[in-house]
């Protein structure tokens, strides 16, 4: 919840305006002020529009999350799928609005995740235990663990565990699609 009169006195100690000096601009009383910034009160939209414009920004720009983005990601955070041979965890919550989107992926012992169709974009992988085969078109190629994996998603891919032991890799699709 915003707290309108907490982020109105910011913005007026930013602009070095006394409560008075907001007040005048604004055709209100001092008191009222003080009784917005410290929540005792709430203004009407024209109040509001008014002590905006008073202070040099608009109501679009005032009620914009200023927050900076979420940059570190804990395991509390991801989001995971769980199908029969696989588990699949979006490591950056709501990446889909992204240019990419990573994931680890976990693949049970001799199974495959499904055939994805030819689309936009490219696909990294790292193969971080295990190894898979990477299918692409009518090609493919075994990766380690250690190794890594990049190609344009033209063409139909899949990734294959032929080992009796699980294997883990990072992917990254850009644009998403997972």
């Amino acid at each position: 919840m915003i707290e309108i009169g907490a982020k109105i006195k910011r913005l007026r100690l930013k602009n070095n305006l006394t409560q008075e000096e907001l007040a005048d601009r604004c055709e209100l009383t001092k008191g009222y002020i003080s009784q917005l910034e410290n929540e005792l009160t709430s203004p009407s939209i024209a109040t509001l529009e008014d002590i905006l414009n008073a202070l040099g920004t608009t109501p679009a720009e005032f009620f914009s999350d200023d927050r900076p983005p979420k940059m570190v990601f804990s395991e509390a955070d991801f989001i995971e799928k769980l199908t029969p041979n696989a588990k699949i965890e979006w490591l950056v919550p709501n990446a889909q609005k992204n240019e990419m989107e990573p994931i680890r992926v976990t693949i049970q012992p001799h199974s495959a995740l499904e055939e994805d169709v030819p689309h936009e974009g490219e696909e990294f992988g790292y193969v971080l235990r295990g190894s898979v085969v990477l299918h692409v078109g009518m090609q493919a190629y075994t990766v380690r663990h250690g190794e890594a994996f990049y190609y344009s998603a033209e063409l139909v891919h899949r990734v294959e565990n032929r080992a009796a032991t699980e294997a883990v890799l990072i992917w990254i699709s850009s644009p998403p699609s997972f």
